[in-house]
């Protein structure tokens, strides 16, 4: 049971006594804040200059020396606790600068014999005692050793004090800084959000302290393993609420130096790490449910959306989630209280802060009427991530970033459980294929992808950390540990894993503790039996990158494992202890029926019960329950088309989209000719199960822009048509001619699959279907005839299709919007326009947060690259502008990847990848931060492209024509 905190009564007066007594402190810290701001000629951050200041290092290369040239914690020091009060100032100073003010006195313990204290620190102006940065006093009989000198250190963030004699071992000392910083809105740290509600402009204080963010906040040991226990008070304006991780127990109102505030005090925190702390000063209000037993479960966000019920759907489902993970890790909520806000402003998509958890709008807010059945799916599912955190993550932390994929990969895959235990009809669970184990296939292929643990020295600076947010770490690591549990089977899967979780409670562990806690479960399970252990299972699908493709000959029952790459002449130059080879669980039937599971354990072995012949066939990795793909024999190829083509639903529909995903895969890698994969899709035209059209969808998408500045296209296209057009139909028709919404979960989302596929084919009587609703909405913009499932794909077809006009009255629609999924489906319609000069003009709105947010801008690019119009607009923007937008975005915001993966989805040319190099060698002095990896795969992705086309192109066009005829 997790373990909750409390305070009595006398204990909450001292704290707010103590807060009252530094309010005067408060308040000359922020009078005295434009001179010191003068002082050091820069935002509060810059360095102090004050005597005892040291210079900062130079940000050319340097080998480290002393103990603050490192960007890893000495091992001296372990906090125990902190007292900490901030004051977000939610209005300007004179300057026009938002800041905030406030101090803090950390406890820590003295482990090892130094005379050095060494916190992190960022972005703060600090004010002196004596000259120097902090105050150190002790708890222990211990003499107080006092402070030499101060200095703060730029490049590893650090506030480093020097003594004049060590600190005694074992002892407990207090550490008390006072200071200020700005409130920027760099989305980072505690930063400053804008909104605009009934005319009016509002503003919140919100913050987000993953990575390596709690530093620029106040100062402290900013690493997952330096747990403490968090005594937080926040003083905040009059009419607004303030919200930390722990539940409020006292809010009173005060007057300082004459300014009216309210001081609120929060209970202590459960021991945490500083990355998941979370403060919010707002106007914001909520909804709550108390259904979860002595559970505070609330949904808060701005008043408009609440009034308007966008919050309902969210509170009913988070008391479903819980329930459920309570049951499956077999152990209670920690908390107190469950809060979740709605945010106008916000980097990530979601943030796992214990106890306040915070969200993008989108993420959390649903509209009954107006948003869509992917919004509410997708409000599902990214709350049953976050909430898997509550546990695996937040309970129980990782010591280290190395081992973020076990975090964010456990989540990933149980996002899919707790969404399912809310909505069961909608059979979610077969979706992560879609949306985790294709997906990251693709990344996981190249020669420069990396393995989803490493050493913890290879991940020590900010931006190598923000690096590890990247799809493998969150899809490879969803897909190896379902792997995991399907092999394992659920029931012994949990079992390991609420041992783990209640074993470490409030602590830190290393990935080789969840697989001690499986092994024992395994042990402990009668009849159970595996190959070998779960750590040498797993440590081959953890410590070597890529996966294997396994290769089955049903002639002669031969099965071989290979390492997969979709470039097979690319040079993998990271060497595997494994020698690229896995322990493979291989579940597979037979004409059917379903065989006993089987594992490879070695680079080729013989299975004689999969020699077939006749009419016979073999079908591998059934349900897509490993993590690897397949290729067979032509005869079998064969066999497995044919009954494709003749009795489709033969095959489990998750292994139809299997079929094409990996034929096409093999195909690039010159495994298996291209026609083959080509041929995957001829059946196309009978299917109507949502699964096996996406991934077909996707892998023609891949045709679709390598061709379609070329003669190819129209080939493609006339094919495309032929397929979709049967598709189209059947939904016409049973929607009663459009008028209806189909009733199934995955129906209603292939229905969109047929509206878009249909108009950008050309299929007869789609385009007009798509501006007549588009053209209703423009008649009378106060209704809007459009169905939510179908706004994405008509606002861009609509926009694509039409002119300035069309493209203005979408833009009016989306500043207008209160609800932000339908702002975002606007956004992104926008950028589907064919006119240049609209594209070019949208893409500098971009660099204005008035009229694009900036939690926004980076997707936006990449939306105006993914049209084939605005790819060379915004190719051209980026490189004018590197400089500029990697300042912005480039410095710890997990999404910044993400922009040059997808400005070069289309590079297949020479002279675009002569272009890629030349954006790198200019750029090197700029850097590319958390997009250094997406560059290099962008390149290898580029050159694997070129060759592609020049091999295919001939064999495509020809195929292409001959079949849509």
């Amino acid at each position: 049971m997790g373990k909750v905190f409390y305070v009595s009564q006398n204990k909450c007066l001292g704290i707010l006594i103590a807060a009252v007594g530094a309010l005067a402190m408060i308040i000359a810290l922020s009078i005295a804040y434009d001179k010191e701001k003068a002082k050091n000629q820069g935002r509060p951050g810059d360095r102090a200059t004050d005597s005892t200041s040291m210079p900062t290092h130079p940000t050319t290369e340097f080998t480290p020396k002393e103990p603050w040239d490192h960007y890893r914690l000495p091992d001296s020091l372990v906090p125990v606790s902190y007292n900490l009060t901030l004051w977000p100032w939610l209005e300007p100073n004179t300057d026009g600068l938002y800041i905030f003010t406030g101090n803090s006195t950390v406890v820590f313990r003295c482990v090892k014999e130094t005379d050095l204290i060494i916190i992190h620190s960022t972005k703060l102006n600090f004010t002196t005692f004596h000259g120097h940065h902090a105050k150190l006093s002790g708890l222990s009989k211990a003499t107080v050793p006092t402070i030499q000198k101060s200095w703060l250190v730029a490049k590893t963030e650090y506030l480093v004090l020097q003594l004049h004699r060590r600190l005694a071992v074992g002892a407990t000392y207090l550490l008390h800084t006072e200071f200020q910083g700005e409130l920027a809105d760099d989305l980072a740290g505690l930063y400053r959000s804008e909104y605009t509600e009934g005319g009016m402009k509002k503003i919140l204080a919100t913050s987000q302290m993953q990575a390596t963010h709690a530093r620029k906040t106040f100062p402290c040991f900013d690493e997952p393993a330096m747990k403490a226990v968090f005594n937080v008070i926040i003083i905040h304006n009059r009419g607004t609420v303030a919200l930390s991780n722990g539940r409020e127990i006292d809010t009173a109102d005060s007057f300082i130096d004459g300014v009216p505030v309210k001081v609120t005090t929060f209970e202590p925190t459960a021991r945490m790490s500083t990355y998941l702390l979370a403060f919010i000063v707002s106007d914001f209000v909520s909804i709550h449910s108390n259904k979860n037993k002595n559970l505070l479960i609330r949904i808060w966000a701005r008043k408009k959306a609440i009034d308007g019920m966008q919050g309902d759907y969210a509170l009913n489902v988070t008391g479903l989630i819980l329930q459920f993970y309570e049951r499956y890790y077999n152990a209670t909520y920690p908390l107190s209280k469950s809060d979740q806000v709605a945010l106008p402003d916000f980097n990530a998509g979601a943030m796992e802060n214990w106890g306040l958890v915070t969200y993008r709008e989108t993420n959390l807010l649903y509209d009954p009427i107006s948003s869509s059945t992917g919004n509410k799916e997708k409000v599902t599912a990214v709350i049953s991530h976050e909430l898997a955190h509550m546990w695996f993550g937040n309970l129980v932390t990782l010591r280290w970033w190395n081992d973020l994929w076990l975090n964010e990969g456990f989540a990933s895959y149980v996002e899919y459980l707790g969404a399912d235990y809310a909505e069961p009809t909608w059979n979610i669970k077969d979706l992560i294929v879609l949306y985790d184990i294709q997906k990251v296939f693709d990344v996981d292929a190249l020669a420069s992808s990396h393995p989803l643990s490493c050493q913890e020295e290879e991940v020590t600076e900010p931006a190598q950390i923000s690096e590890m947010f990247d799809t493998i770490s969150y899809s490879k690591g969803a897909a190896v540990l379902r792997m995991l549990s399907e092999f394992l089977t659920e029931p012994v899967f949990a079992r390991g894993l609420s041992s783990y979780l209640n074993t470490f409670a409030f602590g830190n562990t290393v990935y080789n503790d969840l697989w001690d806690h499986l092994q024992q479960a395994v042990e402990n399970t009668p009849g159970m039996h595996i190959p070998d252990t779960v750590h040498n299972i797993m440590n081959r699908w953890t410590l070597q990158m890529g996966f294997p493709v396994i290769t089955i000959d049903t002639q002669r029952g031969n099965i071989t494992q290979k390492h997969f790459l979709l470039d097979p002449d690319s040079v993998v130059d990271r060497p595997s202890q494994f020698n690229y080879t896995w322990f493979v669980p291989i579940k597979w039937m037979k004409s059917g029926v379903e065989q006993q599971q089987y594992w490879l354990l070695q680079k080729t072995d013989t299975n004689s019960l999969m020699r077939v012949s006749g009419n016979d066939w073999v079908l591998a990795n059934t349900k897509v329950s490993g993590y690897f793909r397949v290729n067979y024999d032509l005869d079998n190829w064969d066999r497995l088309l044919s009954l494709l083509n003749t009795n489709h639903p033969a095959l489990p529909v998750v292994n139809r989209a299997q079929i094409i995903d990996d034929a096409f895969s093999l195909a690039r890698a010159k495994i298996i000719a291209t026609t083959l994969a080509l041929r995957t899709t001829k059946y196309l035209s009978k299917e109507r199960d949502y699964i096996p059209w996406v991934s077909a969808l996707k892998n023609l998408d891949y045709y679709i822009l390598m061709f379609d500045r070329t003669e190819v296209y129209g080939a493609l296209q006339a094919y495309l048509k032929k397929q979709i057009q049967p598709l189209f139909e059947h939904f016409k028709n049973i929607t009663d001619n459009w008028t209806k919404v189909p009733t199934g979960h995955t129906d209603q989302y292939n229905q969109i699959n047929a509206i878009r596929t249909a108009c950008s084919m050309g299929v007869e009587g789609c385009r007009e279907l798509i501006k007549k609703w588009y053209r209703q909405w423009m008649e009378n913009p106060g209704h809007n005839p459009i169905q939510s499932n179908l706004k994405s794909t008509v606002y861009c077809n609509a926009i694509a299709f039409g002119s300035v006009e069309e493209w203005d009255f979408a833009w009016t629609m989306f500043q207008n919007t209160n609800l932000a999924s339908e702002a975002s489906k606007l956004r992104s319609g926008l950028a589907c326009t064919k006119i240049p000069w609209l594209l070019n003009r949208y893409l500098e709105y971009t660099l204005d947060p008035t009229k694009i947010r900036k939690q926004d801008a980076i997707s936006t690019i990449q939306y105006i690259a993914r049209n084939v119009v605005g790819l060379p607009l915004a190719w051209n923007f980026v490189r004018a502008r590197w400089n500029y937008i990697f300042q912005q975005y480039g410095k710890g915001m997990f999404s910044f990847s993400n922009l040059v993966n997808g400005i070069t989805t289309r590079f297949s040319t020479e002279f675009e990848l002569q272009e890629l190099k030349k954006f790198k060698e200019s750029n090197l002095y700029v850097g590319f931060g958390s997009a250094t990896l997406a560059l290099e795969q962008s390149m290898e992705k580029t050159r694997a492209n070129i060759k592609w086309v020049t091999e295919n192109k001939a064999t495509v066009l020809k195929w292409f024509t001959e079949e849509s005829t």
